[in-house]
């Protein structure tokens, strides 16, 4: 015997109904019925602006490092992260990559993330837009030949000289600008008045929820004094004990 609903259970039965149809519908199309995407979210989220700091209120900080000139001290970062299980991603030149692929090679087979600094690091704002889309995708296309793997749509510029008109430069060529919160000024070396202390004081200074630290591998005067090397263990363990994590950009910013 069929028995009539009532009118408001017969309604909530058609939603549940249409509900259970498009879901069927989602699923069959190979999307999630509810929620975001299983993949990452578009790069083009970042567009239009310099990223200086992920956009979070969990206490994380992401460590990276710019490697230009050679790759004197290298090896002991990628042992320190290593050892205390710290993720970091690494702006590389073109010009490194060619001159030194196995370093890139070690990079990527550490599992950090690789981003772009373009090939010679130059002055952009010395050079015309053609030269500066030519920085950009040789740095791309060395990086990826050099390391193996595919690298993060990341660029930062050349001594973070930033325009309004070169970040939407950069970005039609598919890349998201990523710069830094902070820079230790470790490279500048004794010579240039810092210390080890006085990088990891840098980066405490600014510690804050969602702040990318800026360090260097390599010395620019071709000496085997990197103090951001020296100085790594101890901010780990300083940005540690004031109860924040270490975080990936891979997983903080979108990357699809």
């Amino acid at each position: 015997m069929n028995v009539a609903l009532h009118p408001r259970r017969a309604v909530v039965r058609r939603l549940l109904t249409a509900v259970a149809a498009a879901s069927a519908l989602l699923a069959l199309a190979g999307a999630p019925a509810s929620g975001r995407g299983a993949g990452p979210e578009p790069v083009e989220q970042l567009y239009g602006t310099a990223v200086r700091e992920i956009p979070t209120s969990d206490r994380v900080v992401a460590l990276t490092f710019n490697a230009a000139w050679n790759e004197e001290a290298l090896d002991t970062v990628l042992t320190v992260l290593r050892r205390e299980n710290a993720p970091a991603t690494f702006f590389l030149t073109g010009d490194f990559a060619e001159r030194h692929p196995a370093a890139a090679r070690r990079i990527a087979a550490a599992g950090h993330g690789l981003g772009n600094h373009s090939h010679t690091h130059p002055h952009f704002g010395e050079i015309t837009r053609e030269e500066r889309a030519r920085e950009v995708t040789r740095a791309d296309t060395a990086i990826r030949r050099a390391s193996g793997t595919e690298p993060l749509p990341f660029f930062r510029f050349p001594y973070g000289d930033t325009t309004p008109g070169q970040i939407d430069e950069v970005n039609a060529l598919g890349f998201a600008v990523v710069e830094w919160t902070t820079d230790t000024n470790g490279y500048l070396g004794t010579a240039g008045g810092m210390t080890a202390d006085k990088a990891v004081q840098r980066a405490l200074d600014v510690l804050k929820p969602g702040a990318i630290i800026q360090m260097h591998v390599g010395s620019p005067n071709a000496t085997p004094e990197v103090l951001d090397a020296e100085a790594l263990p101890r901010l780990i363990t300083a940005i540690r004990t004031r109860g924040y994590e270490i975080t990936d950009l891979r997983t903080s910013l979108p990357t699809g």
